[in-house]
């Protein structure tokens, strides 16, 4: 997975209080694809027993053979880059989990969030969590601030306005395209697709269990990708062919490898 880091450590927040972070973080450069969560399905889902597949992303890009207890996973070549879709707020919860214990035979249900099987209801990222979904500030910050000038931009491509030629979005394209495609469009901070292509989850919460999004998808209007927007999912247990997600770390995540290696783990976590 593509990193980059998110510096500026207590900026100022935008005049409706947001953006602000204490610390310096790393986000996903680009949304977790389907070549990525093809490794993790494989990995994890052998029975899945926790529905982390949906049978609309065999139309997608993902399909699964076999039985239960020995389902495999291919993902068709030239539909690998593009953003994962159909997944649940508590799929990218243990694809953050199975990030942070390792990947391979690593669990999903502890790390960075406690789930333990559950598939519905509120779930908060542990103290200690190193690989997470990001807190609607860590989204807002690297999608919206421009440290330069210290200044917030209305899209995530560090502009006040957006066309089609800058994000795919408003049935531009008619489906998700490969990450990074647009790339004269990043984020001061050099990610990709925050505006358009898929919504991604957040982990801010609304009504007790309501699950935060932002950015907006390939078939939204160019008022969804714009800052001022934060979206909730109806169900965060629902699956959508337009809802996707990209991760959070800290600290780096070279740095968690090399702690782990040593024999411990850092307990680093961001203030909430």
């Amino acid at each position: 997975m593509d990193w980059v880091t998110v510096g500026n450590a207590g900026n100022a927040a935008d005049a409706g209080g947001r953006g602000s972070v204490a610390y310096t973080y790393k986000i996903g450069k680009y949304e977790v694809t389907n070549a990525q969560y093809g490794v993790f399905l494989n990995a994890a889902a052998q029975t899945d027993s926790y529905g982390l597949y949906n049978s609309n992303m065999s139309s997608l890009g993902i399909a699964r053979s076999g039985s239960s207890g020995s389902y495999t996973y291919s993902v068709t070549t030239a539909l690998a880059n593009r953003p994962v879709e159909y997944v649940s707020w508590y799929d990218a919860a243990r694809f953050a989990n199975w990030m942070m214990n390792g990947q391979g035979s690593g669990s999903t249900e502890t790390g960075a969030y406690t789930l333990n099987g559950a598939t519905n209801g509120l779930i908060l990222a542990n103290a200690g969590a190193q690989v997470y979904i990001p807190t609607d500030d860590e989204w807002y910050k690297a999608a919206y601030y421009n440290a330069a000038n210290q200044t917030y931009s209305r899209y995530p491509n560090g502009q006040n306005s957006i066309t089609t030629a800058d994000a795919n979005y408003a049935f531009s394209v008619g489906s998700a395209t490969d990450v990074g495609s647009y790339t004269d469009d990043a984020s001061f901070y050099g990610t990709f697709d925050q505006g358009g292509n898929v919504w991604e989850f957040t982990d801010a919460v609304q009504d007790g269990w309501l699950r935060g999004r932002r950015g907006g998808g390939w078939n939204s209007a160019d008022g969804y990708l714009h800052s001022y927007l934060q979206n909730y999912n109806g169900d965060p247990a629902q699956e959508y062919s337009y809802i996707g997600f990209r991760l959070a770390a800290v600290p780096e995540p070279s740095s968690m490898l090399l702690t782990m290696l040593a024999g411990g783990v850092m307990l680093i976590r961001r203030k909430r």
